[in-house]
């Protein structure tokens, strides 16, 4: 088989825009959950490849017999679990040309417009956000595009070590005494984060949180002092803006005031929830933010831009260069040499990287401040709407405050009725939930932020819910 023509690309790129397309207008009435049980999308493909090459219309006709089957549609407007991991027109197809512009944006010199559209576009996402302008990179700090809001969490905490030690961890190693801190309703990304740094499971502390599940910051100022008198050395905090459990928001003022004092790196992490201080309405979630050494924020999850693209900032960008870079020979130039240009493959774990950029430039020129804002309100209200109807019902209870997008909520018979009521919720595949633990109970999670549903999906998943219940009650 010979490479695929321009004409041939043509031809086959208009098909698969327009399954695309086609998809997003039935995606509605497919299975929000798949079906598939484990090793029956493996067992329906070919055990070996092929000799020779297939034709394109025989590979896409594939995707619907062999690969639909087994994809649970985030894009389903009846799609409450997790979070939401929106996507939009504009962001598909600025990845579409991404992708076949085919870059490698590891260094300013091997494509100066990925980068300096990437600096720009993140200078624009500070202003829209209100986010501090030392976050901007006219100062010394700036911003940069990550796969997810994990690696911007291992690369603040890789920074945050290095400060905390001199700089001399990457020479020697860790000695154990190095201690991060965050909620017990903190994303397991930072525990995985310190394991790959090396710091070890045992040096995390878990600070517990409040009857809101934000936290503590009185508790956190004890820990930092015991593990000081016991000769560790505090290095890292991680605070979150809209926790993924319950949309907790942590005291970032308070945080932020002890890890100024102490000395000591703090990261925050606003994944979901970020995405609100869109709206001026809610720019109170980033309160105190200004004290914090780096922030995160996924417009891959509610800024309506296909994964992935995690917006990382950090106020004092030298100290996360100085951790993370290497220039052996084969990437010297003239233009890293002299100073003037960003090579963003020192601010990121990885040395190549994609030109993600595209896409949220595409998405935030297509809406506009003010469009993006729209949808963002709506779905807060739609939000705020099924937890009106949860307060005011006998059989559930609200288990957490709704402050956004997620509704946490539970039917008043207990743990074991609420598992037996999310297995058959989801095993319609009419709408799909998740659950978390909250005070050790079993606790419904809603999330509204798809970018299709709206208030008649809302309504649905109310009326199916309270069916279940009353089904497993008869």
């Amino acid at each position: 088989m010979e490479h695929m023509s321009p004409g041939e690309f043509r031809k086959w790129g208009h098909a698969v825009v327009d399954w695309i397309a086609v998809y997003q207008q039935r995606v509605e009435k497919l299975p929000v959950l798949s079906r598939a049980k484990p090793g029956e999308i493996r067992a329906s493909l070919p055990p070996v490849p092929p000799q020779t090459g297939e034709s394109f219309e025989h590979i896409l006709a594939d995707i619907d017999r062999l690969i639909l089957p087994g994809i649970t549609h985030w894009q389903s407007p009846n799609f409450f679990a997790f979070f939401p991991s929106n996507n939009s027109g504009p962001s598909i197809l600025g990845d579409l040309l991404s992708s076949g512009l085919g870059i490698q944006g590891m260094l300013w010199a091997t494509s100066p417009a990925c980068t300096e559209l990437e600096t720009h576009v993140l200078d624009w996402v500070v202003d829209m956000l209100g986010l501090p302008q030392g976050f901007k990179s006219a100062g010394q700090g700036g911003g940069v595009i990550q796969d997810s809001a994990s690696s911007a969490a291992l690369c603040a905490l890789l920074a945050a070590r290095e400060r905390a030690t001199g700089f001399q961890t990457n020479e020697r190693g860790c000695d154990g005494r190095l201690i991060a801190y965050t909620s017990t309703q903190t994303h397991s990304s930072v525990e995985k984060a310190v394991k790959i740094a090396g710091l070890g499971r045992n040096q995390l502390r878990s600070i517990e949180v409040d009857d809101r599940y934000a936290m503590r910051a009185d508790a956190l100022a004890r820990q930092i002092a015991l593990d000081r008198a016991a000769g560790l050395q505090p290095c890292f905090i991680a605070a979150t803006v809209a926790t993924t459990s319950s949309n907790a928001i942590d005291p970032l003022p308070e945080i932020g005031a002890i890890a100024r004092k102490e000395g000591i790196w703090l990261h925050v992490d606003g994944a979901m929830g970020g995405t609100a201080a869109l709206c001026p309405e809610f720019r109170w979630i980033h309160e105190g933010l200004e004290l914090a050494d780096s922030y995160c924020f996924n417009p891959h999850k509610w800024m309506f831009t296909n994964f992935d693209c995690d917006c990382f900032y950090v106020a004092d960008r030298a100290a996360l260069i100085k951790a993370l870079s290497i220039l052996p020979e084969y990437l010297k130039n003239q233009a890293t040499e002299s100073g003037a240009v960003i090579d963003y493959r020192d601010w990121q774990i990885p040395l190549g990287r994609r030109f993600r950029a595209l896409k949220l430039w595409f998405v935030i020129r297509h809406y506009g401040v003010e469009g993006l804002c729209k949808h963002i309100r709506r779905h807060i209200e739609l939000a705020q709407q099924f937890a009106v109807w949860v307060r005011q019902s006998s059989e559930f209870e609200l288990m957490a405050p709704a402050p956004l997008n997620l509704v946490c909520f539970a039917h008043r018979d207990g743990d074991e009725f609420n598992r037996r009521l999310l297995d058959r919720i989801n095993s319609t595949g009419d709408l799909y939930l998740t659950h978390t633990l909250l005070s050790g109970r079993v606790v419904l999670r809603l999330c509204v932020g798809q970018t299709q549903t709206e208030l008649r999906h809302v309504e649905n998943a109310w009326r199916q819910i309270r069916e279940a219940a009353t089904a497993i009650r008869a």
